[in-house]
C-alpha cells in the first residue's frame, strides 16, 4: 500500500584496494548506498595515513587555497591505490610550497603596494587645497613625528590635542583622511586613539612630490614598475604549478577529503578493502550491475547487520508525494514499524487548504508563485497543489479574486451556509482522526502487538464512535459504555502488575485519552471557521471598494485587499494546516523514531575548486 516505509539492507563488499576510488564513486552514482564505516573488531586495519594526510592538506588549504589553480579530480575509470596517490600528491604539495611560499609572500607584498598606490592616486586627485610634503614628513624625527590616517565614515574628531597640528584631506571618492604632525610622544598617544575609532594608518611615501602633476607622474611610474613585478611573480608561480602538476595533486587531495568524510575507517589489508554499509535497493542488483559494468572485481554479500547498529529507514514515496514528506519530517523520520503518511497528506492537506482558501484568482496566484519558487526554495513547491486545490474550491464557492458575482457557485457560497460549512469541517476531522486510529492499529500489528491493541485501545475506538453516533441516535450511547468497559477491563487484564492497582490507572488513562480525542475532533472546526473568515474577508474587500466610490480608488482597494488576503490569510491557513496535522493527527500514531537513509554523495558532487588565478 505504500503506507509502511522500507528499511535498508546490510551489505558487505570486498574489492581490490587499487579499485577503492572507482568503487566508491560508482556506488555513489547508484544513490542507493549509505556507508557504515565504524571500525569493526574483527577487522583491525584502516586506510593508513588518511587522516594525517588530509589534516596536512587542510592546513595548506587554509594558507594557500587563494593561490592554487583549479583542481582536477583523477579519472575514476582506472585502478588507483588511494594511499599511494595521496602520498604522491602530498609530496608534490610540499615541494610546491617550499618554492612557492617566498613568491606568494612577494606577490602579496606587491598587491598591498598596488592598493597603496591606488589609494594615494585617489588622494592626489581629491579636492584638496594643497598636498603636504610627504618626503619631509616621512623623515621627521626624532623629536617630531607625522602620521596619515584614513578615517571611518562615521568618525568624529573631537578634543584634538593642542600640541598637534592637523590637516584634513579628502580623496576623489570622498574618503576622509587626516594628517597629524607634532611631538613624537603626543603622536604615539594619538595612534592609540585612532586605533580605538578604527582609523587606519598609512605609511608616508617619502618619494611622492607635493605638486599634483609631478605626484601623478610619480605614481604612474611606480605603478607600472610594480605591475610588471607582480606579473613576473605570477608567471613564476604558474610555472611552479605546471612543473609540480598542482591541479592533479589538488584533485587527488580533494578525493582524499571525500574519503576522510565518508570512508575514514574502512577495513583494509595489503591488497583488499571491505566496504560495508546499507543499501536501499531491496535485492542489491543495482550494486552488482554497476560494479560489473565497471569491470571491478568484487564479492558482494548480503548479511545480517551488526546488532548494535540502527537500521536506516528508506522513504519509498512516488515523486508526487515526496514534497509532503516535509510534514512528518517536522517530528523526525517514521520508524520501520510506523505508517508513513506522505501519500495520504498529498491528498488531504491540499483539500484542507483549498477548503479554507477557496478562490480561483487567489489560488492561481499561489500556483504561479509555487511554480516560480519551487526550484529556488523547494518547500514553496507545496504552493502548487495548494493553489490548484484553491482554484477547484474557488469554482465550487463561486469566488474570483474575492468577487462572488463573476461566476456562479457550483456548490455554495460559504458565507450563506455557515452551519453546513462547520459540519463539513467537523466531519472531515472525524475522518482524519479515524485514519489516525487505524494507523495506530497498523503500528501495533507491525510490531507484533496487535492482540494488545485489540484488547485495550480498540475499546477507545468503540467508545469514540459511540459518542459520535449518540448525536444522531441517543441509544448508541450504550456502545460508548461498552467501549469504556472494554478499554478498562482489557488494560487490567493484560497488565503484568497488581490488577487492583491497575484499575484506577486504567480509568485515568481512559478519561485522558477520550478527552484528548474529543478535543482533537473539535479542533477541526477551525477548518470551517477559516473558510468562513476567507469569505468574510472577500466580502469586506468589495465593501470597502464600494465605500471608496468605485473607479480607480475602488480598483486600488480591490488589488490591495486581495494582496493582503493572499499574503496574510495564505500564511495563516498554511500554519493551521500544518498545526492540525502535527498536533491532532500525527499524535495518534507517529513517534518518528526512525533514522533516515542518507545516500553516499560522489566526489564530483561535493568537490568545488576554490583556487584563483595567480595573475
Amino acid at each position: 500500500m505504500g503506507l509502511r516505509p522500507g528499511t535498508a539492507c546490510w551489505f558487505e563488499l570486498l574489492v581490490p584496494r587499487a579499485d577503492l576510488a572507482r568503487t566508491l564513486a560508482r556506488l555513489a552514482e547508484t544513490e542507493t548506498v549509505e556507508l557504515e564505516t565504524g571500525q569493526r573488531p574483527d577487522h583491525p586495519f584502516e586506510l593508513p595515513g588518511l587522516s594525517a594526510g588530509v589534516a596536512e592538506f587542510n592546513d595548506l588549504e587554509r594558507r594557500f587555497s587563494g593561490w592554487w589553480p583549479e583542481g582536477r579530480l583523477p579519472a575514476l575509470d582506472r585502478s588507483m591505490d588511494p594511499v599511494a596517490a595521496m602520498h604522491e600528491a602530498c609530496e608534490r604539495l610540499r615541494a610546491w610550497t617550499r618554492e612557492a611560499e617566498p613568491l606568494i609572500d612577494e606577490a602579496e607584498r606587491l598587491d598591498t603596494e598596488l592598493a597603496r598606490l591606488d589609494e594615494f592616486d585617489r588622494l592626489v586627485a581629491g579636492d584638496n587645497p594643497a598636498l603636504p610634503d610627504f618626503g619631509l614628513l616621512a623623515e621627521a624625527g626624532p623629536l617630531l613625528a607625522a602620521r596619515l590616517y584614513r578615517l571611518p565614515a562615521d568618525a568624529e574628531l573631537e578634543d584634538w590635542p593642542a600640541s598637534l597640528l592637523r590637516q584634513s584631506l579628502v580623496d576623489s571618492s570622498r574618503q576622509r583622511y587626516v594628517l597629524a604632525v607634532g611631538p613624537a610622544d603626543a603622536v604615539a598617544r594619538l595612534d592609540d586613539r585612532m586605533t580605538a575609532i578604527k582609523a587606519r594608518r598609512l605609511m608616508l611615501p617619502a618619494w611622492l612630490p607635493n605638486e599634483p602633476e609631478a605626484a601623478r607622474a610619480a605614481l604612474a611610474q611606480r605603478r607600472q614598475a610594480t605591475d610588471q613585478a607582480r606579473r613576473t611573480t605570477a608567471e613564476r608561480i604558474d610555472e611552479l604549478n605546471a612543473r609540480h602538476e598542482l591541479p592533479d595533486a589538488l584533485g587527488v587531495m580533494a578525493l582524499m577529503q571525500w574519503f576522510d568524510g565518508h570512508a575514514p575507517a574502512l577495513p583494509v589489508t595489503e591488497h583488499f578493502v571491505l566496504v560495508t554499509g546499507w543499501c536501499s535497493d531491496p535485492d542489491g542488483r543495482a550494486l552488482d550491475r554497476v560494479l560489473s559494468q565497471s569491470n571491478i572485481q568484487h564479492v558482494l554479500r548480503r548479511a545480517e547487520p551488526p546488532a548494535e547498529l540502527e537500521v536506516p529507514v528508506v522513504m519509498r514515496n512516488p515523486r508526487w508525494a515526496r514534497p509532503f514528506e516535509i510534514f512528518p519530517s517536522l517530528l523526525g523520520t517514521p520508524g520501520a514499524t510506523e505508517v508513513d503518511p506522505s501519500r495520504l497528506l498529498a491528498v488531504v492537506t491540499p483539500v484542507m487548504f483549498g477548503f479554507m482558501f477557496g478562490d480561483v484568482g487567489q489560488g492561481a496566484v499561489l500556483l504561479a508563485l509555487g511554480l516560480w519558487l519551487r526550484k529556488r526554495i523547494p518547500v514553496f513547491g507545496l504552493l502548487v497543489p495548494f493553489g490548484a486545490m484553491s482554484i477547484v474550491f474557488g469554482f465550487l464557492f463561486g469566488s474570483v479574486f474575492a468577487n462572488e458575482e463573476l461566476i456562479p457557485a457550483l456548490w455554495m457560497h460559504p458565507i450563506d451556509h455557515p452551519t453546513l460549512v462547520m459540519a463539513i469541517a467537523l466531519g472531515f476531522g472525524v475522518f482524519i482522526l479515524s485514519l489516525g486510529l487505524l494507523f495506530d492499529a497498523l503500528r501495533c500489528l507491525w510490531r507484533g502487538a496487535g492482540l494488545h491493541w485489540l484488547a485495550t485501545r480498540a475499546g477507545l475506538v468503540v467508545a469514540y464512535y459511540g459518542i459520535l453516533g449518540a448525536f444522531f441516535r441517543p441509544e448508541l450511547l450504550n456502545v460508548t459504555w461498552l467501549g469504556f468497559a472494554w478499554f478498562v477491563l482489557g488494560t487490567v487484564a493484560v497488565s503484568e502488575h497488581n490488577k487492583l492497582l491497575e484499575l484506577p490507572k486504567a480509568i485515568g488513562e481512559l478519561l485522558e485519552s477520550m478527552l484528548q480525542l474529543l478535543v482533537n475532533t473539535i479542533s477541526f472546526v477551525r477548518v470551517g471557521a477559516f473558510a468562513l473568515a476567507h469569505a468574510g474577508l472577500s466580502a469586506a474587500v468589495f465593501g470597502m471598494a464600494d465605500a471608496a466610490g468605485g473607479g480607480v480608488a475602488g480598483g486600488f482597494v480591490i488589488i490591495l485587499g486581495n494582496a493582503i488576503v493572499i499574503a496574510l490569510e495564505g500564511l495563516i491557513v498554511s500554519i493551521q494546516t500544518t498545526r492540525l496535522m502535527l498536533f491532532e493527527f500525527f499524535i495518534r500514531f507517529l513517534t518518528a523514531e526512525g533514522r533516515r537513509f542518507k545516500p553516499l554523495v560522489g566526489p564530483g558532487t561535493i568537490f568545488r575548486p576554490t583556487g584563483r588565478s595567480s595573475t
